[in-house]
């Protein structure tokens, strides 16, 4: 479930100052100034996690990649903010993959990771579908997976050279993944989609 706080035009637009004043035991994001509560996930969402970042860490072991589960703060700036602080996209995707090691900071990412996979629930589909779509898009993503626990089916969105995301490439819990930025990494869905099970 996500809580979105009620903001008219004319009130605030929140930013990454506000973001480090939130309690450490709630998870916030901020999207273009405005503030979204997550929920806490559920089994079958963790399940999931824990099998992606498994299979990706086994993988990234000795290289100079890295991989950084929920909970994990990245800032995406514009380019025109005044200050560090003055960021309005703050996010926490449940899986973000960095190679640049100079985004990296005590307080997470500042930068668009090289990958990022949502797992959605049904709260947050609007959300991850089309507003961070968009927003992943514009800050130079990669690669963007977007992984439905109920119907066993990621899909996976490539940027191109025109900047823009390509088509998604649709997967099931029989496939398996050939992550882009990463050609010799097979991921394994039916283990993800099955992970008591694998």
């Amino acid at each position: 479930m996500v809580i979105i706080l009620s903001l008219s035009q004319e009130e605030k637009r929140y930013t990454y100052a506000d973001y480090l004043t939130y309690p450490e035991d709630e998870r916030w994001e901020i999207i273009d100034g405005v503030p979204f509560m997550q929920a806490a996930p559920t089994p079958i969402h963790q399940e999931i996690l824990m099998e992606l970042s498994k299979q990706i860490a086994v993988y990234l072991t000795g290289k100079s990649c890295k991989i950084y589960p929920a909970p994990f703060c990245v800032r995406l700036p514009l380019g025109y903010e005044k200050s560090a602080t003055a960021v309005k996209n703050i996010v926490e995707p449940d899986i973000s993959i960095i190679c640049d090691k100079s985004k990296i900071d005590d307080k997470g990412c500042n930068g668009a990771p090289d990958m990022i996979i949502e797992i959605i629930s049904p709260s947050s589909i609007k959300k991850d579908r089309f507003i961070k779509f968009n927003m992943y898009e514009k800050a130079g993503v990669k690669e963007y997976w977007i992984v439905e626990p109920d119907q066993k089916l990621v899909s996976v969105f490539l940027l191109q050279k025109n900047e823009r995301y390509s088509r998604p490439e649709m997967y099931t819990d029989e496939d398996g993944i050939n992550v882009s930025i990463f050609p010799d990494l097979i991921i394994n869905l039916s283990a993800v989609f099955t992970p008591n099970q694998a």
